[in-house]
């Protein structure tokens, strides 16, 4: 539970570190339900909107949620941190058939989004959609009911990660995705030989389609690494994580993470990926485990429980001794 924080203290706390700075700097903006996007977003003329904010602030700049609030989508184009402070619940509401985040900035940009709250509503189609950058960092954020259009898997999506080139690095950490129409937390390189290096942690995917998918099928080359650690990915309508490589090398690491209660299988995976699975427990599902092409790249530690699915595994595990 984030922790209250009086606005006073962050009032006095945000003026003195703004003391110093030239008066028309803007390495720092401001958003509060009160506030007007004709306002310079200052702290004490904050603007209405995250857009207006981030159209104003700085390459590498910060946007903070003075109060709790919906303060509207966002497209961002260069390197910036949108945050809400403890005690802040800043709200993202998109429209019917748009996204809450879309993030197309330059390749060595880094994007930084800390607790924000955003929800489809059962209408708008994706949470955050990272199409180019250098890195994404999502931590202590809830993104949820976003809505499949019933073809395109492009569309209900919680985070959704579609680089068409380029090397990006992700990391997504105490986040909730949950009753998204597809995939709660989505890997999906459109084309070319794109390259990622992931970190899934303290992440719970629960009620979507697919809790979370790491799916280079598209890619013509390049490599991604991904660890998946201390999460769950439960009670999804399909998989609990689903795992597919195309013409590059995929790795998928899994630790101390629960995979229970999906409709059809755990973890699916496909085409040869190169799996590694320790201190999980995978129970409650159709079936446990899926290795659809029969290889030796799904390596399996004797510190896992797999047990109580309708079937455990399907295909072939790899079996190691714990270290």
């Amino acid at each position: 539970m984030r922790s209250t924080i009086p606005l006073t203290v962050l009032a006095t706390a945000l003026a003195c570190s703004l003391g110093t700075a030239p008066a028309n700097a803007r390495a720092r903006v401001f958003v509060a339900s009160y506030g007007n996007d004709s306002n310079p977003c200052t702290f004490g003329s904050p603007c209405k909107t995250f857009q207006q904010a981030v159209n104003v602030v700085d390459p590498g700049g910060e946007v903070t949620a003075i109060d709790s609030a919906g303060f509207g989508p966002i497209s961002i184009n260069k390197a910036i941190t949108i945050t809400s402070p403890p005690g802040v619940e800043a709200g993202i509401v998109p429209v019917a058939g748009g996204n809450a985040i879309d993030i197309s900035a330059g390749s060595t940009d880094a994007i930084v989004l800390r607790g924000l709250t955003l929800d489809g509503s059962g209408v708008a189609h994706n949470g955050i959609v990272f199409n180019s950058g250098g890195g994404l960092t999502v931590n202590n954020c809830v993104v949820q009911n976003f809505a499949w259009d019933g073809s395109n898997t492009l569309t209900g999506n919680g985070i959704m990660i579609v680089p068409t080139s380029g090397a990006v690095n992700f990391v997504i950490t105490n986040t909730f995705a949950s009753k998204n129409g597809n995939v709660g937390i989505y890997y999906l390189p459109l084309s070319s030989a794109s390259s990622a290096n992931g970190v899934i942690d303290h992440v719970v995917a629960t009620a979507n389609q697919y809790g979370m998918s790491i799916n280079t099928y598209n890619a013509t080359g390049g490599s991604a690494v991904t660890a998946v650690s201390n999460s769950i990915a439960s009670n999804n309508t399909v998989h609990g994580i689903y795992i597919q490589n195309g013409a590059g090398t995929l790795a998928v690491s899994i630790d101390n993470t629960n995979i229970s209660g999906n409709a059809s299988y755990g973890i699916e995976a496909v085409n040869t990926p190169n799996v590694n699975l320790g201190r999980s427990t995978i129970t409650a599902n159709s079936i446990g485990i899926v290795v659809d092409t029969f290889s030796d790249t799904f390596n399996s530690y004797q510190d896992n429980h797999i047990n109580g699915n309708g079937q455990d595994v399907y295909g072939s595990l790899n079996l190691y001794a714990s270290k």
